[in-house]
Parts: C-alpha cells; sequence; structure tokens
C-alpha cells in the first residue's frame, strides 16, 4: 500500500437504553477515544495514559482486529503504520469503550481503503461486532440515537442532544456486559413487558420534544435494572432517591457499572450519588459531561486536504 498522510480518528462516548431503552437507545458524551494514524514499515501501536491495564499493544488489539477484518472483506491485507491510542473512556463500565473502538476501527480502515463503505453499513457491522446498535450508532451519528435491530438490518432515527448536563458515577470496579447479561430473565410477564415497552415510548418522546419533567417516570425500567441491582451496591437507592437531589431522570448506564443522571445542578446531584455508593463501600469517580452532538470524525493531520470519507473535515497542519 502506497504511503498515506497522517491522520486521527476521533470517537465520543456513549451511554446506552438510559433506562428502558434497552439496546435500542443511546446518546454520545463528551468522552473521547483518539486513534492518530501515521505511516512506517512496521506495525506499532502506542497505549499513551494509565488506563489501558490488559488491552494487548499487538495484533490481538480489538482496533487492529476490526480494520484488519475490514480490509480482509475488501480482499486487502492491512498495511503496517504506527497508531497511537488515547482515551478519556473508561473501559468496561458501561460509556461505550468497546463500541468506540470498533467504530473507530471501522472509519480508519474505511479511511485507508478510500472510503468504499456508508455510514449505514459502517453502523451493520459494528451492530454485528456489539451485538447491539445502540452505542455504536451514537459514537458514529452523535446526538440522540434511536434504533432497530432484527439481525439483518438496523433502522434508527437521530435527534439533537439534550441540553442538560449528565451526571456520571462511575465505580472502581469494572463489569463486563457479558456478565451483566447474564442476570437477566429469559422472559417477562406480558402486562409488565407492555408497561416497560410504555416507558420506553415516553422517553424517546420527551427526548425528541424536549419534555423533560416527563424523565422521572420515563427513565423507569423493568427490562434490565431491577435484575442488575446486586451487581452494583448502590444502585437501587441512587434510582429511587436522585430525584429529590436534583435529578431529572437516573439510569444505570449501559450495562453498568456506571449511573447516569440527567440534571440542571450536576453538583448537587454529584454529591448525593456519592454519598450513596460511599455509604455502601463503592468508590465512585463523578463527572459532570454534556452530551455531545457531533458523530465520530476524521481528520488530516499532516498537510492539507480533506478525508474521503468525511467530506467535511479540514486538514490542518503540524
Amino acid at each position: 500500500m502506497a504511503p498515506f498522510d497522517d491522520f486521527e480518528v476521533v470517537v465520543p462516548a456513549s451511554t446506552a437504553n438510559m433506562g428502558p431503552g434497552f439496546d435500542s437507545l443511546g446518546m454520545a458524551l463528551n468522552l473521547f477515544l483518539r486513534l492518530r494514524f501515521s505511516h512506517q514499515d512496521r506495525m506499532e501501536i502506542v497505549l499513551r495514559g494509565d488506563q489501558w491495564k490488559g488491552v494487548p499493544a499487538d495484533g490481538r488489539n480489538l482496533v487492529i482486529r476490526v480494520m484488519r477484518e475490514a480490509f480482509r472483506r475488501m480482499g486487502r491485507k492491512l498495511p503496517p503504520f504506527r497508531l497511537e491510542m488515547e482515551s478519556d473512556i473508561p473501559l468496561m463500565r458501561g460509556l461505550g469503550s468497546s463500541a468506540a473502538a470498533v467504530v473507530g476501527g471501522l472509519l480508519a480502515a474505511n479511511h485507508l481503503l478510500g472510503g468504499p463503505f456508508s455510514k449505514e453499513e459502517i453502523l451493520l457491522e459494528a451492530t454485528r461486532r456489539e451485538g447491539h446498535p445502540d452505542n455504536a450508532a451514537a459514537s458514529l451519528f452523535g446526538g440522540v440515537v434511536i434504533c432497530s435491530w432484527d439481525g439483518e438490518r438496523v433502522y434508527h432515527v437521530q435527534g439533537d442532544p439534550p441540553p442538560l448536563h449528565v451526571v456520571t458515577a462511575v465505580p472502581s470496579f469494572s463489569l463486563s456486559t457479558e456478565q451483566a447479561r447474564k442476570v437477566l430473565p429469559k422472559s417477562l410477564p406480558h402486562p409488565l413487558a407492555v408497561l416497560a415497552s410504555s416507558r420506553a415510548n415516553l422517553l424517546t418522546a420527551a427526548l425528541l420534544t424536549g419534555k423533560w419533567e416527563l424523565l422521572e417516570v420515563a427513565m423507569e425500567d423493568w427490562f434490565h435494572q431491577p435484575y442488575r441491582f446486586p451487581l452494583v451496591p448502590g444502585m437501587e437507592e441512587v434510582l429511587a432517591d436522585s430525584q429529590r437531589h436534583g435529578a431529572l431522570g437516573v439510569a444505570l448506564s449501559g450495562a453498568g457499572p456506571t449511573l447516569i443522571a440527567f440534571t440542571r445542578e450536576p453538583e448537587r446531584v454529584g454529591r448525593f450519588m456519592k454519598g450513596v455508593f460511599a455509604r455502601h463501600g463503592i468508590s465512585v469517580r463523578i463527572l459532570s459531561l454534556l452530551p455531545f452532538a457531533e458523530g465520530a470524525t476524521v481528520r488530516l493531520t499532516i498537510g492539507m486536504g480533506r478525508s474521503k470519507f468525511m467530506g467535511n473535515t479540514e486538514g490542518v497542519e503540524t
């Protein structure tokens, strides 16, 4: 493969489910995975920062595996390069770290291949890898994304992000999606499923129309959260009492263990959440985040020009 201009892929974090929107509702957040690529004659992966414990810096790296598969689909061999990875997104905490890596790898491969895949094809491939579209769609498109995945196609609608703070309580322990899914029931009684789906409908409408006063009720869930209470000590209390401490709505973020709260009073809500977890002996990191309107981007970092895939991203001199 001919030498390529250095480029960077930036992918936002995401929160998914937000209560009853199980495997179908996601929102981008202003934490980011950054992948910086430069041409060289041997493969090199540099992990910057101190949060990469357990992440391989070789061909087993998720970004590299995703890129290699994309090249294989096009009958091409992945070329060598230098990849620097840096991320604000906590790993295995329910903030879309794996989806960001998958989306970032697909966008990088697409850029190097000359842009053969559309965004919809990239979302479909990310969904196949993740098993659900909500995190990947939010990271790829930005804003709030409502999705439906039938095992073959992904349907999605994108909306503007809410003008609210998103307080996140990130516990010191990790929780794998696989572990969190093992505690879910195989079925729900029909009346409970009807109620749960009605809450998801209400949540979608509230987010798209700005009815923030409905979030408290709309984010109530019976699809997954009650079964995950034992996995996250303090979660049940936070969900029950946060509204009395300034939260508009609160939920487990993805599979957890992070909790999120929509609010206009981030400091007050953060103090409450931290106090609850402390009483349960859990150390948490409180972050006051914002919903992020933009999806993942690709930009050139040497020379001037435009990515063939992301035509609205100007190259910059470094």
